[in-house]
This record gives C-alpha cells, structure tokens and sequence, in this order.
C-alpha cells in the first residue's frame, strides 16, 4: 500500500496541476490557508482537517477545463466537473477511501450553499467566499447579506467581519484603489 500523501505534497502537485496560472495557484493557497485556519480554530479532528486542507486545495481544480470547455468559471459548470478530476487526482494518494470519496463531493458541491452538508462543507464555504469578496470586488452590503446567509463558524465569522466589516461599515471598498508612495 501506497504512503498516505501528505498535504504539502498535494499542494506541489496542484500547483504543477495549475500549469503556472498564478491567479489559480493564488487562489487555492488563499483558501486554503483560510480554510485551514478556521478549522483548526473550530477545533475539528484530525482527520476532518487533512479533509478540509485536501478540499480547499483542490476546490477549482476544474478552472481550467471550464474555461476551455466553457469559455468560464460558472460555479456549477466547476461542480460537474470537478468531481471526475478529483478523483483522478486523488486515484495514487494513498488517502483513506472515506477521505477521498468526501473530499470529491466537497469539491463538487463547493458552490452549493443550500444545503450545507456538514462541518467540513461550511468551512470550505466560507473559506472560498472569504477570498472571493476581495478577488471579485464584492459591495459591502453583499458582504453583509453573505454574512447573514452563509456564515455558521465562530472563527470564519470574525475573520470575514474583521477582515470587510471596517469597509462595510463606512463605505463600499474601493475599486483598484491606488495606495500613496510613502517615499
């Protein structure tokens, strides 16, 4: 039987995956480390951790394809076809089965938020909106509305309200804002 492929080495070999599109590679490392974060702040298992590393890494692992075969990076175009990839990737990792059957269906409902079908599945969530309100821009009443709709964890609460709430609070963030030289 094959070692159990550690995180570190499923990050390399996303990145590989990625065929050097830094957005993509940006992304995923975003999320993931949010995504770690929260989980270890809500104190899940260990087990439930490698998981939810494993999913975030792998969340838009379909980009590439939908882009090509799509001409976008529809959420649900992303579902579909990210559960065949998935597995594809995760087929040589010598991760337990249980774990890589979960980790295919949280990457295929990774933009499903109704339901929300466990822990593991509203930290991926939230993680991947925490990233996304920057990357795409959000307002700050859409912020305030993903606030109220989606987010359920003590620790992926305060980071989006610490990390938009000052925003949302006074102004809608600034588009491609310029920051002053200080030299």
């Amino acid at each position: 039987m094959k070692n159990e492929v550690t995180i570190s080495e499923l990050m390399v070999k996303m990145i590989g995956y990625s065929g050097g599109n830094l957005h993509d590679i940006g992304h995923f490392m975003k999320v993931y480390a949010y995504a770690k974060t929260i989980a270890e702040c809500e104190g899940v298992s260990a087990h439930l951790q490698k998981t939810i590393e494993a999913a975030a890494i792998l969340h838009d692992i379909a980009c590439p394809l939908c882009r090509e075969k799509y001409g976008n990076t529809n959420g649900k175009y992303q579902e579909m076809e990210g559960t065949a990839l998935t597995e594809a990737f995760l087929a040589d990792s010598g991760l337990p089965e249980e774990m890589t059957r979960r980790v295919v269906w949280l990457v295929g409902h990774h933009h499903t938020i109704d339901p929300v079908e466990g822990v593991d599945h509203q930290i991926l969530l939230e993680a991947d909106y925490l990233v996304n309100a920057e990357e795409s821009g959000y307002s700050a009443r859409h912020i305030r509305n993903t606030r109220e709709k989606l987010f359920r964890t003590r620790t992926g609460t305060a980071l989006l309200e610490s990390v938009y709430e000052t925003q949302s609070q006074e102004q809608e963030p600034a588009q491609n804002a310029v920051t002053p030289s200080l030299t």
